[in-house]
């Protein structure tokens, strides 16, 4: 995942799937992805257009021409989005205390997708190609690549490490969706509902509510005959005071491979089901 390959590149943290309070609105503003290092913050927009892309700049309209449809897909400037979220960010960083020194907040649109054929992004520095995805390197220090000037905000000064360690827990308690990892290496964000399965299964997972837990994760059991396939869920307990769990924290219960959780993708009306056999692990919000 790409979140998972920045994270790795340049040892700062990623925050996926906030929906973090619009002062302006009362609604939710959704953001793809925040990266954190102790040089900034980096508000990340993630969009997997393929195709031919246009761009109309009076308009502020992006047109993406799929090439075997033959339709075109017309979305709002997404820079112009990222961008609003960025502005959001900030002022609920501000309403929770923190104040982020000038320039240490930065935004991007990445484009993913190598079926995309992009005409005049090479423009916008603030948009980030699938070709320029394969070039990023790690840096020293955390901070990102000098690949590309402009690909990525470079060279900010140090925060406070007090500052850092409030960004930290302000996003990790942050508003979020609930998200799904899946073993073909796919994220789906969303709502969990419930589990549905045998009785007895049902019983061993009552204590999984997302007031008292914030991660799971699955393990198969090995089993021998015929007896029916057996999955190890891990489960830790939610504690705001410390990001993460200990090993020592988990707790285990074991549950048919069957067993289905129904769980709402965002921006869906259908509820899906999946089987925790296919789940590498799923994450609550508070």
């Amino acid at each position: 995942m790409l979140h998972c390959r920045l994270e790795k590149l340049y040892g700062g943290k990623a925050y996926v799937g906030l929906r973090i309070p619009d002062p302006d609105t009362g609604s939710r503003q959704d953001i793809h992805a925040i990266l954190l290092t102790k040089g900034e913050a980096l508000v990340i927009s993630v969009l997997n257009f393929s195709g031919f892309l246009t761009i109309n700049h009076h308009d502020a309209i992006w047109s993406c021409q799929s090439e075997t449809r033959h339709k075109t897909d017309k979305h709002p400037d997404p820079v112009a989005q990222v961008k609003q979220q960025a502005s959001i960010l900030e002022s609920y960083l501000e309403q929770r205390g923190i104040a982020l020194p000038e320039g240490y907040l930065s935004y991007k649109v990445i484009l993913p997708n190598p079926k995309l054929m992009a005409a005049g992004v090479s423009d916008l520095p603030e948009v980030v190609t699938h070709d320029q995805l394969l070039n990023l390197k790690p840096e020293s220090k955390g901070f990102f690549s000098g690949w590309i000037k402009g690909a990525f905000r470079t060279g900010k000064k140090e925060m406070q490490e007090s500052i850092h360690e409030k960004l930290n827990f302000t996003l990790s308690t942050a508003p979020t969706w609930d998200r799904l990892e899946l073993k073909n290496n796919k994220c789906v964000l969303g709502e969990f509902l419930e589990f549905k399965g045998k009785q007895d299964d049902l019983l061993a997972l009552r204590n999984i509510k997302r007031s008292k837990v914030s991660r799971l994760v699955m393990q198969k059991t090995r089993m021998f005959g015929l007896a029916p396939s057996k999955l190890q869920v891990l489960y830790s307990a939610r504690d705001y005071r410390i990001e993460g769990a200990s090993s020592s924290d988990w707790k285990e219960i074991t549950v048919r491979s069957n067993t289905e959780t129904l769980f709402q993708p965002k921006n869906s009306s259908k509820v899906w089901k999946f089987k925790l056999s296919s789940i590498i692990s799923m994450t609550l919000s508070a």
